[in-house]
Formats: C-alpha cells, structure tokens, sequence
C-alpha cells in the first residue's frame, strides 16, 4: 500500500509517523469501548498526549510539533488504521489548537497559558452576537464539537456584525455546557455532542474574522512568524479531515486482503477467495481508488506547503481545487470500502469483525460538510468556470 516512511525526509516528522503507527494496536483493542462510551479512552488519550498529537499543527513557539500537512495526513491515516473516531478526534483539537495559534498576540497568550490546551472547534453557527466595548457577548448552541469531552477550549462560530460574516470566538470550556446529542451508526466515538453557551463575554483578542483567515489576513504580530503562520486556512482544515477516512479504508483493505487467503466464496466451487477473478478485479480495483485517493491527497499537502514556504497566498482556484479533491476522496473511498465489504461478504458485519466498523465510520465521516462530494464538487465547478463562490463563505 502507501509507503508513507519515503515520503519523509525530516526525521522528527519520520518519528512522529512511526510512533503513531506503534500506537495503532492499543487503539483497535480499545476502539469497542471507544464506541459503547463514545468517547476516547483514558489510555487513548494518554497516548496522543505521549505522541504530541494535539498539537501536531501548533507552532514550535507553543510547544508544538508544527507538521507539515502530509505528516498531518499520515499521522492521522496511521492512527485510524486502529480506531478512526480516536484518529477523527485527534485531527480536530490539532486543527483547532493551530487556528487559536492564529489570534492576536494576547489570545495566544490566553489560550496557551497552561503549555498545552486542547482547543476543539465548530465553523458552522447557530449563535448570536452582540457587539460590547472591547468585545462580544455571545450566546448559542454549536453542533457537532468533535472531541469536546477531552477539550480545555472551543473555537466557536458566531456572526459577526455589521455583515461582516464569521468569526471565530475562543472560549473556555469551563464557561460551556455540553449537551450529549451524538448518538450515530459510525464515528460513534468521537464525542461530538452540542456546546451550549449564554451571555458569554469574548474579548476581542480571542475573536479571528473567518473572512480575514479564508484570506490569509492572520491578525498574529506579536507571536508569529512561523511557517504554520503561513498556511492556507481552510485548505489545511479540511486537508487534515481527509487522514483518519483514508487510514480506516486502508485499514479495511488490508483485512480483506489477508481474509481472501483463508475464506472461500459461498455458494460457489472457490475453496478461496483468492481463486476468483471476480475478487481479483474487486480487489484491484478497490486499491486503485484508495491509491488514487492518496494521490490528490499528497498533491493538496504539497500545494499548501509550497504556498507557504513561498510566502504567497493561494488564490480562489487552488483553495478551491483543493476543497473538490477532498470531496472526491471522500467519494473514491466510499466506493473503495463497498467493494471490500461485497468481497468479504456478510461476516463482514459481524460485530467482531473491524470491517462493519471502518465501513460505518467512513460513510459517516464523509458526510461531514468538508469531505462531502456534492458540495465540495459544486464549489470547484464555480470555480472552474470562473463564477464566484455561491454557496460557502469558507473556501
């Protein structure tokens, strides 16, 4: 499958991606009770901590490893590999722990006061704001906040006034209540229940414009810098989300494969999968697309490296280009991991069997608004066609 280890040049990225793939046995024996408590183990925890993998995207300023977005990705894919919610949850405090490393110079200071907070975060609003000297005083509920139970801080949208569009509210969970809303088929150990807040005052130092960001306006003077500080927004966000999804199809792939040498076809002569080209050409044809799907993966990780090591900023076309590729991964391993459960046939949904399981998280996970095809497809076709953006603010 992917050779992840040539990919690599730098060896504290090479060691990160090895210690997330030595991790991966004790999260597929925890990924059970991961999904009968929906939420991450103890242990689970404990050792993404070990590995630094809450802030994989900080910047080396905050403690952080500060990844570049193909080590983001196989981390992420490695650590799926054995439970894609822990991998899932893992990729959303990242993600949002590097957005706070965005703020003004006085909200990094904030949020990174205890040396490592876990930042979770949800773009999509359902709140108010109302503007107050110095700040906002803020109130809603925000669905769905990945990894809110093992979180120290939420990024939370909210309208800005004015028409000025989003922004983006850094709060303490303290100040939060967190509602158990998510009760779903896959991705059941993610935790992504509702965070609800009242009459919450957010200064402005812990507010970021989502238009500014989606720009590459970045407020951060004082702390900043970095080549993290450089990266295009949501490319990266949404380019992060791809790892776990990708790592869970390779995963389901590579239980296929070793079955066919032990299981025959039912109903049929096949004393082994292996003797049938029907299963030839499924299996063929199912790594193709998972293949195919780390290829626009790594081109978009390579688009968003080589853009911020230059210093320039990518322009609508690319960061949409970008948002359409990881729509089409999503497709690709959706249609991947269909035919690796039509290969492995109806044992493969037994409950001990960890195919049902790859195969609910990934159809769920690939619903997620950013890996959605049909959105995702819709906006790089605007682009593409040179019409402006109809339909998502965020791109």
């Amino acid at each position: 499958m992917h050779d992840i280890e040539s990919s690599q040049s730098g060896t504290d990225e090479d060691r990160l991606i090895a210690q997330a793939r030595e991790i991966r046995p004790l999260f597929a024996a925890n990924a059970a009770a991961v999904e009968r408590e929906r939420r991450l183990t103890g242990d689970n925890v404990e050792a993404l901590d070990r590995l630094g993998g809450f802030k994989l995207m900080v910047p080396k300023r905050w403690g952080g490893h500060e990844a570049s977005a193909a080590t983001v990705l196989y981390v992420g894919a490695e650590l799926a590999k054995g439970c894609a919610s822990t991998a899932w949850v893992q990729v959303i405090i990242a993600g949002s722990s590097w957005m706070a490393s965005l703020l003004p110079g006085r909200g990094q200071e904030e949020v990174f006061a205890s040396g490592a907070p876990r930042v979770c975060g949800v773009i999509m609003p359902n709140a108010t704001a109302v503007r107050e000297d110095g700040g906002y005083r803020i109130s809603g509920r925000w669905s769905w906040a990945s990894g809110c139970l093992h979180a120290s801080w939420a990024a939370l949208a909210i309208p800005l006034p004015n028409g000025t569009g989003l922004g983006l509210a850094f709060v303490p969970i303290a100040e939060l209540a967190i509602e158990e809303t998510w009760f779903m088929a896959g991705m059941r150990g993610t935790g992504s229940n509702t965070l609800i807040g009242s009459e919450i005052f957010v200064p402005d130092h812990r507010v970021l414009s989502l238009a500014a960001c989606v720009a590459g306006d970045y407020p951060a003077q004082k702390h900043s810098g970095a080549l993290s500080d450089r990266r295009a927004f949501i490319p990266s966000l949404v380019l992060s989300l791809a790892g776990p999804v990708l790592g869970a199809a390779e995963a389901a792939l590579e239980i296929a494969l070793d079955g066919a040498h032990k299981r025959g076809v039912s109903y049929t002569h096949y004393e082994r999968q292996t003797d049938s080209q029907v299963v030839h050409h499924q299996i063929a044809e199912a790594t193709l697309k998972i293949q195919s799907a780390w290829l626009h993966a790594e081109r978009a990780a390579d688009e968003i490296e080589r853009h911020a090591a230059a210093g320039h900023r990518m322009d609508y076309l690319g960061r949409a280009r970008i948002r359409g590729e990881c729509g089409y991964i999503g497709k690709l391993l959706r249609d991947a991991v269909s035919q690796i459960v039509s290969i492995s046939g109806a044992g493969s949904f037994a409950e001990s069997n960890a195919i049902q399981r790859h195969w609910r998280d990934i159809n769920v996970a690939t619903r997620h608004p950013h890996l959605s095809a049909v959105t995702n497809l819709e906006i790089y076709g605007h682009a593409l066609l040179g019409l402006p953006g109809n339909i998502d603010p965020g791109v």
